[in-house]
């Protein structure tokens, strides 16, 4: 039984056997947006800082 392969995996599989220094660029890119280390200690005293959201910031007669 074949598996079914969409149009666009069959276009992306061919695009990138003739240009195999995209897999390189790719890497890159997600290191920029998504493999980020977190300091956890930063992220604390972040959430910390915060002030509450008011119950209804919309209501016109909210006194500041």
């Amino acid at each position: 039984m074949a598996l079914y392969e969409s149009d666009h995996t069959k276009f992306m599989r061919e695009m990138m056997s003739q240009n195999p220094e995209w897999a390189e660029d790719q890497r890159v890119g997600r290191a920029i947006w998504w493999d980020k280390k977190i300091n956890l200690d930063e992220q604390g005293k972040f959430r910390q800082a915060q002030e509450p959201n008011k119950s209804y910031p919309y209501d016109v007669n909210f006194d500041f």
